[in-house]
């Protein structure tokens, strides 16, 4: 047989897998994660064998991670900073568990003074017997509750400071960030992860509280009865700690495959809710339902798994409690015959005894508890220290004064192997309308994208006023750039909270804003005017009247330059012309980039770029391009419908 090769292999290679090609027949089958492949060599039925180890990048994660390597008490450890806050409830709740756990040996320690005063000597009072009882359960009630009310807002203290971190820290990451990572997974993590996870960990901590004192009381109980049978308890811990240690490893990598596999399930749905329209009119719903269905098996059978790793713990600590049961009342038995040991006695202590099986029991099933919360949270807390923030200058200006420069600029995006721009040169003057046009995928949004620095550039540099883009304050740089581009958003709130968005709401300037981008009949149609909730992405109006929402927010902004892409593409005849009157309103003294195919746009521009496989083809007035005779000149003449060709 061939050398064994570790290679990669896609999420699915859990199922066989065969693929034929003109070499011979490639099978994967998912025993142990090997991959047989068979090919052609040398002469005819020939073959060559060779056995690969899978690696499954897409769901399951590296076994070298810092992560998973970590021990149990430092994962914990990594957590804390966020639960310090509320570290009085922690306090709080461990006195609590501590009395409830307290009043568990005095179960049997009643048990045996009844047996042995009550029933053979008949000397203990009947009235004391439910006033011991009733206050007894009372105390372990009252301190029980305590406990978990404290640790519960202890719990979710650190939930709100996890949430508010990774919620900072997803407004200030890297761009590439959002790029890397669906908005699913990433939803996902802030708002159901942390939750889940801080339930579980709540639950699991009470209980392990809550147990190892009790455990600790039984023992110590357990102790002053009977010494020697208490060997025997104590003998069964270490085979407990190591079948406790084992499956919980397993759980936890199960987990967190679990996890990528759920993110993976979330995003179709996402994509599906997003793009029903276009699900329903191509009829690719069973196709969709077949991508569904798949993930959701990948998902049952990983539950499976962890069902399977986390109900092994409980028979099997069950059965050396068993074993170390019987060898107790067998020796017990014995004693009593020798030592004369007491019905009262024996009976305490195998009370005590089966009392350690529940907080045992609790404990071996805690494991899987505790896994699954810490590996919720972890997931936040990788997105808190691992997701690099966006590198900051110093430089701030109230406003700009809108020069723009590109030196020798290129950009290249991951895993696409032509530059989406090559080197460009090019300067733009204060208050210059400059127009970019192009081919479809020329570079023109990567260019723009540039300025507020959405995209970074591989070489060269970017200046605005003769100051890197890279030395501004990103908050100042943003300030200086409106933009208004064909994909509108709009949060859902109010109509006035959407047009003042970043900024302080003042009703004056926004109707301003609102008049000025022709909505001032939309304002009178609203039973509430501008304090009219608009909903989800503002879907209830119009297209042209979205986009004019757009540039009232531009407007109101105020800022020196102003980006346009395609803001007036997909729009009616008498939309298009609300809209155009709006933005030449709004374009008068600021320095504007337009992306546009509508001639009506690009005539009016000072200058005219034009923008192909990334570099630029020509520059000049719309007259002089059309008189050099080039690439614009092709694309006017080939123009329909006043729409430039592209």
């Amino acid at each position: 047989m061939g050398n064994r090769k570790s290679v990669r292999w896609p999420q699915q290679a859990n199922a066989t897998h065969r693929q034929a090609d003109n070499t011979g027949q490639i099978a994967c089958f998912s025993w142990g994660g090997y991959c047989l492949i068979r090919s052609r060599h040398g002469h005819p039925g020939t073959f060559r064998y060779t056995l690969y180890k899978i690696a499954l990048t897409e769901l399951a994660p590296s076994s070298s991670s810092p992560v998973n390597q970590r021990p149990l008490l430092q994962r914990f450890r990594r957590l804390w900073p966020f639960f310090r806050g509320s570290k009085g409830g922690l306090v709080l709740a461990f006195f609590g568990s501590l009395v409830a756990a307290a009043t568990e040996p005095a179960v049997p320690a009643l048990l045996k003074v009844l047996l042995d005063q009550g029933f053979t000597e008949q000397t203990f009072p009947l009235w004391l017997v439910p006033v011991a009882l009733i206050g007894l359960f009372a105390i372990r009630g009252v301190a029980t509750f305590v406990a978990k009310y404290a640790l519960s807002y202890t719990a979710n203290g650190g939930v709100l400071a996890m949430r508010t971190a990774m919620f900072e820290r997803l407004n200030h990451a890297d761009p590439k960030l959002f790029s890397e990572q669906s908005a699913s997974k990433l939803s996902n993590t802030v708002v159901y992860e942390v939750q889940i996870g801080a339930n579980l960990l709540v639950s699991g901590t009470l209980t392990l509280i809550r147990d190892v004192l009790t455990i600790i009381a039984l023992l110590g109980y357990l102790l002053f009865l009977n010494w020697q049978l208490t060997l025997i308890v104590l003998a069964l811990f270490p085979p407990l700690a190591w079948v406790m240690r084992v499956l919980s490893k397993r759980l936890h990598r199960i987990t967190r495959v679990s996890q990528n596999a759920t993110d993976e399930l979330a995003y179709v749905v996402e994509e599906n809710v997003l793009a029903q329209r276009v699900v329903r009119l191509h009829g690719a719903s069973e196709q969709q339902a077949r991508r569904f269905d798949q993930l959701s098996h990948v998902l049952r059978r990983l539950a499976l798994k962890s069902t399977v790793a986390a109900a092994a713990m409980a028979p099997l600590s069950q059965l050396m409690a068993a074993a170390a049961l019987s060898a107790v009342i067998a020796i017990a038995l014995w004693q009593s015959a020798t030592t004369g040991v007491t019905v009262g006695g024996f009976v305490g202590f195998v009370t005590a005894m089966l009392m350690l099986i529940t907080p045992i029991r609790q404990l071996a099933e805690l494991a899987a508890t505790l896994t699954r919360g810490l590996a919720a949270l972890e997931r936040g807390l990788e997105l808190i220290e691992d997701t690099p923030l966006q590198s900051d200058g110093q430089h701030t200006v109230q406003r700009a004064r809108g020069e723009i420069r590109f030196q020798n600029v290129s950009v290249h995006y991951d895993g696409k192997d032509a530059p989406a721009l090559q080197p460009i040169d090019l300067h733009v003057a204060p208050g210059e309308v400059l127009a970019l046009v192009g081919p479809s995928g020329s570079g023109k949004t990567t260019l723009v994208n540039l300025l507020p620095r959405f995209v970074e550039a591989a070489e060269g540099r970017v200046l605005l006023d003769g100051v890197d883009l890279t030395e501004w304050q990103l908050g100042s740089l943003r300030r200086q750039f409106a933009m208004v581009s064909q994909d509108v958003v709009m949060f859902n709130d109010t109509l006035a909270a959407n047009v003042a968005l970043g900024g302080v709401l003042d009703e004056a300037r926004v109707r301003a804003a609102l008049e000025s981008a022709n909505l001032g009949e939309l304002i009178l149609s609203l039973a509430q005017g501008i304090h009219t909730p608009v909903g989800h992405n503002a879907t209830e109006l119009s297209g042209g009247q979205r986009q004019r929402l757009a540039i009232a927010r531009a407007i109101y902004k105020d800022a020196p330059i102003l980006i346009l892409d395609e803001a007036t593409s997909a729009l009616d005849n008498e939309s298009e012309r609300l809209v155009q009157e709006a933005l030449n309103r709004l374009m008068r003294g600021r320095t504007t980039l337009v992306i546009a195919h509508r001639l009506s746009t690009i005539e009016h521009a000072d200058r005219v770029v034009v923008l192909a496989q990334g570099q630029i083809a020509e520059q000049g007035t719309h007259a002089e391009l059309l008189a050099a005779g080039g690439v614009y000149a092709r694309l006017h003449a080939q123009s329909q419908g006043g729409v430039l060709a592209e």
